[in-house]
């Protein structure tokens, strides 16, 4: 460890300058680093912490009492060579590692894994986005669970109810959408189950509002067998008025969707967190999502449930909410109350926490 009067923590933004291949690590390595710094200056307890922000992969770990490394991936050497314990590491999940065939890494991604698996061994701590990932990463690592933990992620600010209905006309109007809709936020990948929301929603006679810009993505191999539900998607959407899909949206515009929504769904075959289903919550849109992964971790009983794998269960939920008002209002409220047991100051100082228990 580094003798000085400050602690040094050196918190590796490399994900800030190439977003898109880490995509919402980014988003989580700008909230997480704001917020250190803010409660670094404001709390008395973290006060000889100094947080440093660094661009390099492969940091000297002698310069710093604590290296941590905000990201992960599982097939890409994203953590340095050398083995070092003053080293921590954010794993958000390991989704393509619990469903291999769907996943499949091939010769070089199997390759990479191997690497990345011994490189892991060698962190001093895992944080992890939630107690169903650190799961995951002690069976599928053989990591230590003393040495992993759970920090659950935040929800910005500007995820909120909105009562100013020019603002939700400008955007409904903005996007041409229907008076009521079912929204998803997110990717087309195969464990985000879009084919069985699309498909409910065509049974409940809904429309279906897909916001990410994945969604409507041409520069992309149509003959992978990873993207074969997004060539669906599209192919789907081209024939059904019902299925809109926004492509990026801004961060201005996100929260007023929410708000708009007569409810989110979170479809998922598996998360490891699931940030919409957060802020779905914190906009008071009454949610729906599936029971699978962490996702019943974070949505408690703020959410109505159902099982993705069974014929029928999430056009049955969708029509619970979307034909009770009374019920879908209850839903409203039990998500507001949900949601503020997330925010970023909170996932910041529980990482302080995990720096300094890790010190001990």
């Amino acid at each position: 460890m580094v003798q000085k009067n400050k602690i040094l923590i050196a918190l590796d933004v490399s994900p800030l300058k190439d977003a898109n291949r880490f995509r919402g690590v980014g988003f989580y390595t700008k909230n997480l680093t704001e917020n250190l710094k803010k409660v670094v200056e404001e709390d008395k307890k973290y006060s000889k912490f100094e947080i440093k922000l660094v661009e390099n992969w492969d940091l000297e770990i002698g310069k710093f009492d604590i290296v941590h490394y905000p990201y992960f991936d599982i097939f890409f050497p994203t953590l340095p060579k050398n083995k070092s314990l003053a080293a921590v590491v954010t794993v958000h999940d390991l989704t393509p590692l619990v469903f291999p065939k769907h996943y499949p890494p091939g010769i070089r991604g199997k390759i990479n894994w191997a690497k990345q698996k011994k490189r892991l061994q060698g962190m001093g701590a895992i944080i992890t986005d939630s107690q169903n990932s650190k799961e995951d990463i002690v069976r599928l690592v053989g990591y230590s669970p003393e040495k992993v933990f759970v920090v659950y992620l935040g929800v910005g600010k500007s995820f909120k109810k909105i009562n100013n209905e020019k603002i939700k006309l400008k955007v409904k109007n903005k996007y041409c959408l229907p008076e009521r809709f079912v929204f998803y936020v997110g990717d087309v990948n195969w464990n985000k189950n879009i084919p069985g929301l699309v498909k409910a929603c065509h049974k409940a006679s809904f429309p279906l509002v897909i916001a990410g810009k994945q969604a409507v993505s041409q520069n992309y191999d149509r003959n992978h067998s990873e993207n074969q539900d997004l060539v669906w998607l599209q192919k789907e959407a081209k024939a059904d008025a019902n299925i809109h899909l926004l492509g990026y949206v801004s961060d201005e515009d996100l929260p007023v969707l929410y708000n708009l929504a007569s409810l989110y769904c979170q479809p998922s075959f598996y998360e490891g967190f699931g940030m919409p289903l957060v802020e779905a919550m914190a906009c008071g849109t009454p949610v729906v999502s599936a029971n699978t992964g962490s996702l019943p971790e974070i949505g408690q009983n703020a959410v109505l449930y159902f099982d993705p794998y069974q014929k029928g269960s999430l056009t049955q939920a969708l029509e619970a909410v979307l034909e009770d008002s009374d019920f879908a209002d209850k839903l409203s409220k039990r998500g507001l109350a949900q949601a503020k047991k997330f925010s970023w100051q909170k996932c910041a100082k529980d990482t302080l926490r995990v720096y300094r228990r890790f010190l001990k």
